[in-house]
């Protein structure tokens, strides 16, 4: 190498490293045998994703839409060195858990119970790698709230008033929330829920419905009055738009949470009943009102903490640090102003410093074919079936993610996902690996060759590292579709940087010049290899794991870099490689479409 050439490798960080052949394999800290608490000094990051509903099978949209992305946002975080508690659990109380109790011919506790292990079963197997997994049926879960209500009854907070609400004669009950359906007053859809309608997302008082029908039953109900309890949420109007303000700018807010968000506060902030006539829930500890229980999105976010409480006794550490602990949320955009509006102004009503919202990664929502996910029609894919179907879960989190709906809905489509599955999984990203590693297996028995990069080596590792850094700013954004999306785009780097250098062909040529450049080929390719398996282990951690296996490397040495430098060292023996994904065949795809497509 002449001296000219020696000065232009040596520009830059990436060149110099290269140069120096300074190995940089870096291992994340395991998972602590004790509970995890924040760390003074460290980065401390609370992930959290929407409580899922206890009384149903998740589908494929609720998983994208907030235990899967938290998932991935965590495993990341912990990949970078940060110290991280996932906490997530099922959301059991309210009328969703009493109309399924009903249907089933079950007690409320009995269907948590059973749909629990249905959830924990789905999760286990999708590789959702919570910290927590926890419910909110606990009595951890009536402390907490009914001291939270208690700080907001002496603070001022709380007004009592009279309501008129829709009675069930035929059924003698109140019909609060999903007990309830008829017209949206707003947009007119019928089949819009006692307290929200779920096709343009406004809230509803139930009286409001036109043409409502009991649940049960499906009579008319009639109007009566009963008292009831509520959050005064104007006079927290401007703490809890100071908040909004503050953490959307220095956090990482979706653009949907900051537009409903606004919304809200911009039509200013009305009084919210957080009472129900039901017998499933926390009680409502005030005299005269001990025969109710608090509404369902009262209770529900304070499951983050009650759930916290119940993994460790500390769990005020994480819960009120707001100085050392930066909380991040992941839901669907429906669910939005529970936690941006409701939840902050119960906790701010506190005057206790909990650990209020730093960043909410709300989604847009995934719809299935050509229309929407349907348990009672047999519409979609749900998390049993995904499990009945044989394809592999970093599979169906690959597609998930790669069609994750940050901006806009979108589309789980069988005929796109055999599509991006083929093209990006086997042959680009399958490809480049499995090529690599079976021609270092087959022509240097699997061991590191030495590295002597050229001008066109380090423009190459160039590349490949702005990708690094474009991967790294959108994971800390919460970009994970943008994400993935720079996994796949230096796969591909990877197979043109191979097919042009065509070290195969330099093999033949029997000369020592063109056998040293097929090294540093091989041995650089093998290098973008092991950076593919550290960024793609947030995403699809199975095949992340055999990637470290072929590699022959431990399993938590996949810290994610600050650049692209040499990992492998040269006489690294690695082992025996294998392919990571199968073909999708089109009569498989056309035989789930139909399965999954009604009864």
């Amino acid at each position: 190498m002449d001296r000219e050439s020696k000065d232009i490798l040596l520009k830059g960080p990436v060149a110099a490293a290269w140069n120096d052949a300074s190995y940089v394999v870096k291992c994340f800290r395991a998972k602590p045998s004790e509970p995890i608490l924040p760390v003074s000094g460290e980065r401390n990051v609370l992930v959290t994703s929407a409580l899922p509903y206890v009384n149903n099978v998740p589908h494929l949209g609720n998983l994208i839409g907030c235990v899967l992305s938290g998932d991935v946002f965590a495993r990341y975080c912990r990949q970078r060195n940060y110290n991280v508690l996932y906490v997530c659990g099922t959301d059991e109380y309210g009328t969703a858990t009493e109309t399924k109790a009903i249907e089933e011919g079950l007690t409320p506790k009995e269907i948590c119970d059973k749909y629990f292990e249905i959830h924990d079963k789905v999760y286990k197997w999708f590789n959702i790698d919570f910290d927590i997994f926890g419910r909110t049926s606990t009595a951890h879960q009536t402390r907490i709230a009914q001291e939270i209500f208690w700080d907001l009854y002496h603070n001022g907070f709380i007004v009592k008033d009279n309501v008129d609400q829709l009675l069930c004669q035929t059924c003698d009950r109140f019909l609060a929330d999903r007990f309830v359906e008829g017209i949206c007053p707003f947009c007119s859809f019928d089949g819009a829920r006692g307290d929200q309608c779920d096709k343009c997302g406004h809230l509803i008082n139930a009286i409001e419905l036109k043409s409502p029908k009991c649940k049960l039953c499906s009579s008319e109900p009639c109007i009566k009055t009963s008292n009831h309890l509520f959050l005064d949420l104007a006079k927290l109007q401007d703490p809890v738009n100071e908040l909004f303000m503050k953490s959307s700018d220095q956090g990482v807010w979706s653009n949907n949470a900051k537009i409903i968000t606004s919304t809200w506060l911009r039509d200013g902030l009305n009084r919210r009943c957080i009472s129900r006539d039901l017998k499933w829930g926390t009680p409502v500890p005030l005299d005269g009102y001990t025969n109710k229980v608090f509404y369902v999105w009262f209770d529900a976010p304070i499951g983050y903490i009650s759930i916290t409480a119940g993994y460790i006794d500390e769990w005020e550490k994480w819960w009120k640090n707001p100085d050392e602990v930066k909380l991040y949320q992941f839901m669907a955009k429906d669910n939005v102003p529970f936690h941006t509006v409701v939840f902050p102004a119960s906790l701010i009503g506190t005057k206790k410093p909990y650990t209020f919202l730093d960043s909410i990664s709300s989604t847009e929502f995934l719809n299935y074919e050509d229309g929407k996910f349907s348990k009672s029609r047999g519409v979609g894919v749900f998390g049993n079936d995904a499990i009945d179907t044989g394809i592999p879960a970093d599979v169906f989190r690959f597609y998930l993610l790669l069609v994750r709906p940050e901006t806009q809905d979108s589309v789980f489509s069988w005929s796109d996902f055999a599509i991006k599955v083929n093209a990006e999984l086997v042959n680009n990203l399958g490809n480049f690996i499995n090529r690599t590693l079976t021609f270092l297996g087959k022509n240097y028995e699997l061991v590191m060759p030495p590295v002597f990069p050229n001008d066109g080596d380090i423009h190459f590792l160039e590349q490949i590292n702005v990708e690094l850094q474009n991967y790294i700013e959108n994971m800390e954004k919460c970009k994970l579709r943008d994400g993935l999306k720079c996994i796949l785009s230096i796969s591909k780097l990877g197979n043109g940087y191979l097919q042009a250098g065509e070290p195969w062909k330099l093999l033949k040529l029997n000369n020592n010049a063109d056998k040293l450049r097929a090294d540093s080929i091989i041995g650089i390719s093998t290098n973008v290899v092991y950076l593919l398996c550290i960024l793609l282990y947030p995403f699809m951690p199975s095949a992340g794991s055999d990637i470290l296996k072929q590699l022959n490397v431990m399993e938590n040495c996949i810290a994610i870099p600050e650049a692209m430098a040499p990992f492998l060292a040269v006489g690294h023996k690695i082992n025996e490689p294998f392919p990571l994904f199968v073909k999708l065949e089109d009569s498989q795809v056309l035989g789930l479409k139909k399965k999954y497509s009604g009864k």
